[in-house]
């Protein structure tokens, strides 16, 4: 009787692997298809800058010593921000998930808020924080806060029930079993909303910081904007790109650590 064949797994959609070339060929062929449309007129200098001036400009920026004075409070009121608003998120969401009365009194509150436009609300904070650095820490920490809360505790629910019921059969305490089955079981969800958290605290650190501040990446395409510096403009625009990429790759580091387990 002859052994049996190994199939190949054909299912290569539920395999993805990363082909990291692929991305940097898009950009680039982007980036040329813009550089030759400006450079033959196809498309107007009025509507899109060269990208070489682009470039040119942002080396400006970098020799002057104004990039950083921009970037260092934008990453400062992001990380803050989005620190503060994610923690609590977190927390809440799981609690939300595991206790029944928490989630009846808190669900029906997340769900009333979660609709508002962040950025509508940017100012009351300052009627409440003043328009310094604590009414754009709190906008960003509201605005990461609630889509958090929302992924979190949808996580919690859609952990496996079975595990959980198997680790009652094993005796283990409800501590055991939040710690060993229910977090491991719902991080995947959590960081996934952990990457739509983080690119609404972007959008949410441009808009605070084109109001009442004086440096940042936000207070810095709005000058660019009000002087029709398109260069400037686009300059500020590649940097927060930049900055999502940055987040992103952060985010994907820590999945790999803390989801080895799925390999």
């Amino acid at each position: 009787m002859s052994e049996p064949r190994p199939v190949s797994f054909r299912g290569g959609g539920f395999a993805p692997k990363s082909v990291r070339w692929i991305g940097a060929v898009v950009f680039i062929a982007l980036i040329a298809v813009a550089e030759i449309g400006t450079q033959t007129g196809w498309i107007s200098a009025l509507t899109l800058p060269k990208p070489s001036d682009v470039l040119d400009t942002f080396v400006q920026l970098y020799q002057s010593g104004l990039l950083w004075k921009h970037l260092t409070p934008s990453l400062t009121r992001l990380l803050v921000g989005a620190l503060l608003g994610v923690s609590v998120g977190i927390s809440v969401g799981v609690l939300i998930g595991l206790f029944s009365y928490i989630r009846s009194g808190l669900v029906p509150l997340v769900a009333a808020i979660f609709p508002i436009p962040k950025i509508a609300l940017l100012p009351l904070f300052v009627i409440w924080f003043g328009i310094d650095e604590g009414s754009k820490y709190a906008l960003i920490a509201f605005g990461t806060f609630t889509p958090t809360v929302v992924a979190t505790y949808g996580a919690v629910d859609n952990v496996d029930r079975t595990l959980i019921r198997m680790g009652q059969s094993f005796g283990l305490s409800w501590w055991s079993i939040v710690r060993k089955i229910v977090l491991p079981g719902a991080m995947p969800g959590i960081l996934s909303g952990l990457r739509i958290s983080l690119a609404i605290a972007i959008i949410l650190l441009v808009a605070a910081e084109m109001l009442g501040a004086e440096y940042g990446i936000g207070a810095y395409i709005l000058e660019a904007g009000s002087l029709y510096d398109l260069e400037r403009l686009f300059v500020g625009v590649a940097i927060l790109s930049l900055l999502g990429i940055g987040v992103s790759a952060a985010i994907g580091a820590i999945e790999r650590y803390l989801l080895r387990w799925r390999n």
